[in-house]
């Protein structure tokens, strides 16, 4: 289990984490999510030491990360794909951590199978491609068998069967009662993966809920329906709370009224509906939503304006 208390992050008079609680249970798939400068890596930094908190707590398994004897053991760590000694090889990397908590080699080939790298495993880490780096942080993670996982971008530069392997990974960890943290910034696979979201934003806490009531609480349900007499339809459904938007295909989206409604008042009113379905906000919408105002870096949709800097 990860619990942070009033969590504090400042460098000089930016402040990086704003006084954030938060718990990660084991047993289920936490997401981790937030634009870029939101203070998810400072957290996650802090969780596992690297950086200390300006003011509060986090502990992982009832203590602070500094206070466990074998840290390797209670808390798995992938933050940077790119920390191995490239002259090693991907095994005597492995060997030289398993080394620093007297873990055997056995267990050092076991991740090495687990992780997909047999092949490469005497092979240089500095030769690896991006996904065979991300294979191997994820292999070191697991080193001492611990009973907290935390991944961050676990699957950049991965192939879609590499993407597959991480989400059933996670999967399985979770199921065996592991407290397991994961941050992406792939809303697809976050929504296939994640029982539970935490979103963050300029280091204040956004959401931290099911990632059902994430959705549902960031997003408006809507009602798609295809008919011939749009016209007399929308004229049937208007109201002061209601919300209808007209695709580029002729589909029309209705906010406002529920599925049932909309059937109703299209019946009553002889309107013909050729179809008629419920249309759920998906994950990428509610993160949007969320984050719209919380954005520090962002982009301009003006292109091709011809200057220069």
């Amino acid at each position: 289990m990860i619990r942070a208390e009033a969590l504090v992050k400042h460098y000089g008079n930016k402040v990086a984490v704003d006084a954030i609680d938060f718990t990660v249970r084991p047993g289920q798939v936490t997401g981790f999510l937030g634009p870029n400068g939101a203070g998810k890596s400072t957290t996650m930094r802090m969780i596992v030491g690297l950086d200390r908190p300006t003011a509060g707590r986090v502990e992982v398994n009832g203590r602070l990360y500094r206070e466990h004897s074998a840290p390797l053991r209670e808390v798995g760590v992938l933050l940077d794909a790119k920390a191995a000694n490239g002259g090693r090889s991907a095994y005597k990397h492995l060997l030289s951590i398993a080394a620093t908590h007297g873990i055997g080699r056995a267990r050092v080939r076991e991740v090495i199978g687990l992780a997909g790298l047999d092949s490469v495993a005497c092979k240089r880490v500095g030769g690896f491609s991006l996904g065979m780096g991300q294979r191997l942080g994820i292999a070191t993670a697991l080193l001492g068998d611990p009973a907290t996982v935390i991944l961050d971008e676990p699957v950049n530069g991965l192939d879609p069967e590499g993407v597959r392997w991480v989400r059933t990974l996670m999967r399985n960890l979770a199921a065996e009662g592991r407290t397991v943290l994961l941050s992406s910034h792939l809303m697809s696979e976050m929504a296939q993966t994640a029982d539970r979201l935490i979103v963050i934003g300029r280091g204040r806490i956004l959401a931290d809920d099911s990632i059902g009531n994430v959705i549902a609480g960031a997003t408006h349900a809507m009602t798609r329906v295809r008919t011939p007499d749009a016209e007399r339809l929308v004229a049937t459904i208007a109201g002061p709370d209601v919300g209808v938007s007209v695709l580029a295909d002729g589909a029309i989206e209705i906010t406002g009224l529920t599925t049932e409604q909309v059937a109703i008042a299209a019946s009553a009113a002889g309107v013909v509906l050729y179809e008629i379905a419920s249309v759920s906000g998906s994950l990428e919408d509610a993160y949007l939503a969320l984050t719209a105002g919380e954005v520090e870096y962002r982009s301009s949709n003006t292109a091709g304006t011809g200057a220069h800097e």
